[in-house]
């Protein structure tokens, strides 16, 4: 009997349609992450070539200025980057709009923050096909090709009532129908998953596992839920409506509800009046009286009382006092932003719980370290990157330190240590439920009719 459903079921030809679609959009998608690799790959060495270069400049510096360490550091960039994991080429979330390397000078940080790459608008518009997006949008759809009729279809052709005389059971000829099912999506799942190891050389590490993981969860959700609609014995037509209603609540409606919801509860206000604030505190200083300037200079660093601003036309001291009071100035309402950020994201992950799809999304996104949370932490570390700087530089300005006296070759660009804190058990036993809840309540449902 297994034999001949197998048959039977490789013999149509919507099964190998679908298996050309998934393998031609998987490899779009493999490929999509290849390039994206590859780009930010390409940013990353020629960072580390741009701060090799600065060398020729501080070299060109002391031969014509050698006291004037001030203005060598109002051109001098340090870079920080945060390293592209081969794992977001399979789930590249927003990792596409923020800019993973933060070119920085000592001068007033948070103008500096938000630059990005030079990217193709039309593209942003279309967005990205990557394989996340291929597993949560497209084998949803797949499975409801080939599973919404698996029992009506028997019931319309009048062959339901010959499978029960011959004493088959039931309920095991309708699990063998959806297991060869299960395995054809899970083998075409698993061809790509390989494809993109290999591809873009994805070590065989736990995050790949997690994702995997929950990956072939999804899946099983998606066959729990065909399972529950095949159960209520309507007719294919009505299976297949009911099924693609349930596929555009869960993939497109819910979440875009659920996203401007989470938008309208924590509107980011703060961006626009950080940034006015932080050029407006910067700019103003020029027309303000300078011992204001520096008495805030020195609420912020006592260290750096000792060097007392002499009265000449210009002085750095003043210059980097300035600088610096755009970002403690506006340091409230970056806080405040970052604060409502991190809100979202808890909220986002609050409410996925119910959501499979949108679970998925974000499982993938943080264990491919391509959420907007770990970005907003490289941000944050970036502060304490620009903080170090200043701490070891503003010493050597102010005391009108040689350029000579620095070592240069030890400011190399450093890169940004990845945590994360997720828990991919707690994430896809949701999804484990809510699947298991459908199956028991189609099983009860239907005990009488399968004895």
């Amino acid at each position: 009997m297994y034999s001949l459903l197998v048959k039977q079921f490789f013999r149509s030809n919507t099964v190998w349609l679908a298996f050309g679609i998934i393998m031609i959009l998987g490899i779009l998608s493999i490929g999509t992450g290849k390039q994206f690799l590859t780009q930010k790959q390409e940013a990353i060495v020629k960072t580390i070539e741009k701060q090799e270069k600065q060398e020729e400049l501080i070299k060109k510096q002391n031969q014509l200025r050698e006291n004037d360490i001030g203005l060598l550091l109002y051109y001098l960039k340090f870079s920080f980057i945060n390293p592209v994991q081969p794992l977001s080429g399979i789930s590249i979330g927003q990792s596409d709009l923020n800019s993973h390397i933060q070119n920085v000078s000592i001068l007033n940080l948070e103008g500096q923050k938000y630059d990005t790459d030079l990217v193709n608008p039309m593209r942003l518009q279309v967005g990205n096909l990557d394989l996340s997006f291929l597993i949560i949008f497209l084998f949803p759809l797949v499975i409801i090709a080939l599973s919404f009729n698996v029992l009506s279809e028997e019931t319309e052709k009048g062959t339901w009532r010959m499978i029960t005389i011959q004493g088959t059971s039931p309920f095991k000829f309708l699990l063998m129908k959806l297991g060869i099912r299960i395995l054809f999506i899970s083998i075409a799942l698993g061809i790509l998953f390989l494809l993109s190891k290999f591809i873009l050389g994805i070590p065989f590490t736990i995050d790949f596992l997690y994702i995997i993981m929950i990956s072939y969860v999804y899946i099983l959700f998606w066959f729990s839920l065909c399972f529950f609609v095949i159960l209520l014995r309507k007719s294919s037509n009505t299976n297949a409506i009911t099924l693609l209603v349930s596929w555009l609540l869960l993939v497109v409606f819910l979440p875009i509800l659920v996203n401007n919801y989470i938008t309208n509860k924590y509107p980011v206000d703060e961006a626009f009046t950080m940034t006015i604030k932080q050029r407006d505190e910067y700019h103003k200083r020029w027309d303000t009286d300078k011992k204001e300037t520096m008495d805030k200079f020195y609420k912020h660093y006592p260290q750096f009382k000792k060097y007392e601003l002499k009265k000449e036309s210009f002085s750095w001291l003043w210059y980097y006092a300035m600088q610096q009071m755009g970002d403690d100035e506006s340091q409230h309402e970056r806080e405040d932003m970052y604060n409502k950020i991190k809100n979202r994201e808890r909220l986002s992950n609050q409410m996925a719980r119910f959501f499979p799809p949108l679970q998925v999304q974000l499982s993938m996104n943080n264990i491919a370290k391509t959420s907007l949370k770990h970005h907003i932490n490289f941000l944050d570390e970036t502060s304490n990157f620009h903080e170090n700087l200043r701490l070891q530089f503003y010493p050597k300005i102010f005391e009108n330190q040689k350029s000579s006296s620095v070592n240069w070759k030890n400011f190399k660009p450093e890169y940004f240590e990845i945590k994360s804190d997720f828990n991919v058990f707690k994430n896809v036993l949701y999804i484990i439920l809510i699947s298991l809840i459908l199956i028991g309540v189609s099983v009860f449902k239907n005990l009488k009719y399968f004895n």
